[in-house]
Formats: C-alpha cells, sequence, structure tokens
C-alpha cells in the first residue's frame, strides 16, 4: 500500500461509517506500519491472565486422564464446545510461593519469593504480562490493561492487581465496566488540547518532586533512602505512562457503535456475579479487536474478595467456601461455583472466537491463562495449581490435552476423594513441573526474547 494512503488509515483507524451509524473495525493489515522495503508486517499478538482467588474443588476440577483423548472433569465440562482450543496442566507450582498464603495473587504472575510470615519487606519484581507489554505494547495505546474485582492495587501481601512493573511496583486495576469502557473509547474531558495541559501540568509537579526528592536522599538514613526510591520507582512509572498518553492524543479512539456502547455505560452491580464478569470479558474482547492493547490481566476475585454468586443459590463469599474444613456441604458449594465461573469463561472463548481477525478466530491470535496461585484453599497449599492455557494457535501452541505432571509419581490411578486431593496439594510431586515454564512458553510466542523466567526450566515441549 502506498505510505501516503496508510498514514491515512492510521490516523482514521477503526472508523467506518455508514448510514446513521458508526463501527468499531477489528485491526486491519492497512492499519499497521509497513517497515521501509518490506511487504508486510507481523500481525498482532495477545495475552490475556485470568485470575480466580483461594484455588478449587480438587475432587470435581482434576482431570484423571492424561493425553489428547481424555474426559474433562466435571468443573470444566462447560469448556466442552472449546475442548480443541485449551491444554489442561496438573502438578504445576512456583517453587517461591510454596507455603505462602494470600500473596498467591502477587506473585502468580511474578514466581517471587515474598515472605508474608517472615516479617521481611515486602519486594516484588516484574509480571511476566509487563514483560510482554514491553515489547507488544510499542503500537498500541494502552502497553497493558489491568482489571480487577477490585479497584486500585490493594495492599501488600493481599493484591488487587496481577501487573507489577520492572522495579516491583503494582500497577492499579480497574473495575468499574462504564469507567473502562470510557477510558478506552470514550472523549478526553474537554478535548485534546485540555487533556494535553493537564499531562503538562502532570509532568511539570513530577519534575519538581523529582528534584525536591533528589535534595533530601542526602540527608536520609539508608533504609528511608531505601523507602524513598521505591517511590520515586513509582513516580517514574507514572511520568512514562503521561508521556504515553501525550503520544497518542492526536490518534482517533475508536467509535465504537452506540447500541453496542450502551451496554458498557449501565451499571453492574457485583450482586449479579455472572452479569459483571461477563461484561468484564466483553470488555476485554472489544479491547483487543480494537486494538487499543495486546496484553490483558483480569483478576475476577482476589484472596479476600471472591464473589458470592447469588443466582445460583450461592452467598458465600469464595474465600469463606474455601475455608471448607472437608464439609460436604461447602465443598458442594464450592463446585457448583468452579462450574459457573467456568462457564462465564466458556463465553469469553466463545466471544473470542466469533470475531475474525484476519481471516482466523481471534481466539487463534490469542493465548489466555486461566488459573490461581492456590490449590487447596483450606490450608493454603500452593501445589496442584488449577491452571489452563487456551487459545494462540495462529501463534504457534499446539495443545495437548490433558499434561499431567503428578501421575507419573502416583503408585494407583485418581480417586478424587478428599485426602488425595489434599495430599497432591501439599508438596509438589515433580519439580521440575513449574508455571514458570508456561510463562517461558508464553512469553517466546509472544516473541519476547526470553530464554528464562525466574526459576524456569524451559518453555513446554508439548504445546509448541
Amino acid at each position: 500500500m502506498h505510505i501516503q494512503s496508510q498514514r491515512w488509515l492510521l490516523g482514521r483507524r477503526h472508523l467506518l461509517r455508514g448510514i446513521g451509524t458508526t463501527l468499531a473495525l477489528p485491526l486491519l493489515d492497512a492499519m499497521i506500519p509497513m517497515r521501509a522495503g518490506a511487504a508486510a508486517v507481523a500481525r498482532p499478538r495477545r495475552s490475556v491472565f485470568v485470575y480466580i482467588p483461594n484455588g478449587v474443588n480438587g475432587m470435581t476440577w482434576q482431570c484423571t486422564k492424561a493425553g489428547r483423548d481424555y474426559p474433562l472433569s466435571p468443573s470444566l465440562r462447560p469448556l466442552e464446545r472449546h475442548k480443541a482450543d485449551f491444554t489442561v496442566f496438573s502438578g504445576l507450582h512456583h517453587p517461591n510461593g510454596l507455603g505462602q498464603a494470600h500473596v498467591c495473587a502477587d506473585t502468580w504472575l511474578t514466581g517471587a519469593k515474598i515472605d508474608a510470615q517472615g516479617g521481611r519487606k515486602y519486594e516484588n519484581s516484574i509480571s511476566c504480562d509487563q514483560l510482554m507489554a514491553e515489547s507488544a505494547g510499542r503500537q498500541t495505546r494502552f502497553p497493558s490493561l489491568e482489571l480487577s474485582i477490585s479497584s486500585g492495587t490493594g495492599q501488600p501481601f493481599n493484591s488487587a492487581t496481577l501487573a507489577f512493573s520492572r522495579d516491583g511496583v503494582p500497577l492499579p486495576a480497574e473495575d468499574n465496566p462504564r469507567q473502562i469502557f470510557n477510558r478506552l473509547f470514550g472523549e478526553e474531558p474537554g478535548g485534546v488540547a485540555a487533556q494535553r495541559a493537564r499531562l503538562t501540568r502532570r509532568r511539570s509537579v513530577l519534575d519538581s518532586v523529582m528534584d525536591e526528592a533528589g535534595a533530601l536522599r542526602r540527608d536520609l538514613g539508608n533504609e528511608d533512602r531505601t523507602k524513598l526510591d521505591e517511590y520515586l520507582h513509582a513516580v517514574r512509572d507514572v511520568e512514562k505512562r503521561a508521556e504515553r498518553l501525550d503520544s497518542w492524543l492526536d490518534i482517533p479512539k475508536p467509535v465504537v457503535d452506540p447500541k453496542l456502547a450502551a451496554t458498557f455505560q449501565r451499571d453492574v452491580p457485583r450482586a449479579q456475579a455472572g452479569e459483571y464478569w461477563r461484561t468484564m470479558f466483553d470488555l476485554i474482547v472489544l479491547a483487543l479487536r480494537t486494538d487499543m492493547t495486546r496484553v490483558v490481566t483480569y483478576m475476577n476475585g482476589s484472596e479476600g474478595n471472591g464473589l458470592a454468586i447469588p443466582e445460583i443459590g450461592i452467598t458465600q463469599a469464595r474465600h469463606n467456601l474455601s475455608h471448607h474444613n472437608g464439609d460436604p456441604v461447602v465443598l458442594e458449594r464450592l463446585a457448583k461455583s468452579d462450574a459457573f465461573i467456568m462457564q462465564q469463561f466458556a463465553h469469553f472463548l466463545d466471544e473470542l472466537s466469533a470475531v475474525q481477525d484476519g481471516g482466523e478466530p481471534l481466539l487463534d491470535r490469542t493465548m489466555i491463562l486461566f488459573g490461581s496461585g492456590m490449590s487447596y484453599g483450606h490450608s493454603h497449599c500452593n501445589s496442584n495449581l488449577p491452571i489452563l492455557l487456551a487459545g494462540g494457535r495462529g501463534l504457534g501452541l499446539k495443545h495437548a490435552g490433558h499434561i499431567d505432571y503428578n501421575r507419573p509419581h502416583l503408585k494407583e490411578d485418581y480417586t478424587l476423594g478428599y485426602d488425595e486431593w489434599r495430599s497432591l496439594c501439599g508438596r509438589p510431586k515433580d519439580d521440575r513441573a513449574r508455571l514458570s515454564n508456561v510463562f517461558v512458553t508464553m512469553l517466546q510466542k509472544m516473541e519476547v526474547n526470553a530464554e528464562q523466567f525466574v526459576d524456569s526450566l524451559g518453555p513446554v515441549s508439548e504445546i509448541l
């Protein structure tokens, strides 16, 4: 395509005006800047991370047979129509997460060692999604999108976000569908000029803070200097994001069909858990298909804040369900909650499958990691994590059914009894079965130059 024509498309990307309506376009090849002398460029690669808190009922989650020809467990049956689109893992763990309790979300995507019991200073590291965002986010308005059941960052040892910057600083998440939609697709308050003026004032304030902090630092002791440095890391991150926003102000946002936009302008109370979760999933699909971002994290609950599901008769929050003490009635409710959450996740996969992206489903251009940083919630066990990886066929993933790292180390077939479940979640059966191996696989498929991530031992060859 002629460069001038391509620039015209870039300036008006995603806009399609018809008689009486305006629609959001998917990302078109013609919207992507071409390298000098190149006939084409690589198509977008995307990743989404979906977190559930407090583990699952392993007796109804655990699949009993490995390989491609395996029956889905009761909790996973809502995904039956997508069975060819995902791989289930058994036996994965974070070596640094064993024995930890409510830091599961803090370390799910970082694999960092955070000792919540020992009184050590809270220190995290960069999360897998942010490594992807540093690369894939260069071409999108938002390098990444952080969503959660609770806005903000939560608190150390009980995070409300999955994303952590290169300095280990938590990135605040958003929880209100209307506000998220308006940030992604709404007009800038007061117009572009007003927004640029606000960003300029913000940078002026940040510059002043940095200057004063530099002078103050000389008069502080070592411990206070460390605290100040952590604060300044966060300030620098805000400054980078402000600069990025400024660089995108002159590029129009996608214009979404008014009927579609209206679905995100209503209040969706968390008391309607299913509708709330589906709305958040629909927002993710819209953000991906319009190429507003290519990296998304979504906590559908935190360890201390997991929704009750009154529409199916579950009035207990997920944290309370996880502390079941083996009570069959509570365990049945937890299993019912697990299956309901998977129904909402199946809706997400449905929507990704329905959107075409360059002749193939958006699901094939998107990897989705789903799971928890805890397995057996009653005793806060962190081995045999419930994990599945969906999508990504167009990125080179080959789904392998059920990859079971436990079974070679078991003397008998699964019984799915309570004592067996607790045993599986206590200590890893296979030390080499590390969640970070999955992260390395995903990072490489996102074309991030990563041979290792934290304690990984290599990519998962079975799905390549």
